[in-house]
């Protein structure tokens, strides 16, 4: 077993003794099994799985980093959002509000700002297909 704890700026969002985790590292996934040896790695945005048992959870990403010992692993993210805190109506309102906002954009900070928000919201849309179809 691995001791997994998800970490944010404002809280711990998840701790919990887990089989597997499976993250959206910077140049590929990365699976991480008791025993793994020593790792640092940077995160990209995107979907982290976590096996317990016979049970899968899934959370939305910010950037971040990763570190295990193979006994632990820590996972310092901007964001993370579970599975079960995705909303389907914010997701195509946050879609709509940076589509509106990159037509609008009349400087880089303003353009790079909507297209980190699109991102944002297609990632959590995958995670809400991803929720759907394991009902």
């Amino acid at each position: 077993m691995l001791h997994l704890k998800i970490i944010t700026p404002k809280k711990v969002v998840f701790e919990k003794d887990v089989n597997s985790v499976t993250v959206p590292a910077a140049d590929g996934e990365i699976t991480i099994l008791p025993r793994h040896s020593n790792l640092f790695s940077l995160l990209k945005e995107g979907i982290i799985k976590v096996k317990s048992g016979g049970d899968e959870d899934y959370f939305s990403i910010g950037a971040g980093y990763v570190e295990t010992d193979g006994k632990e692993v820590i996972i310092l993210v901007s964001r993370a959002y579970g599975q079960d805190e995705i909303d389907e109506k914010l997701i195509n309102e946050a879609i709509n509000e940076a589509q509106k906002l990159l037509s609008q954009a009349s400087d880089e900070k303003s353009r790079q700002a909507a297209i980190s928000m699109m991102r944002r919201a297609i990632i959590d849309s995958k995670l809400l297909k991803k929720r759907k179809s394991i009902r």
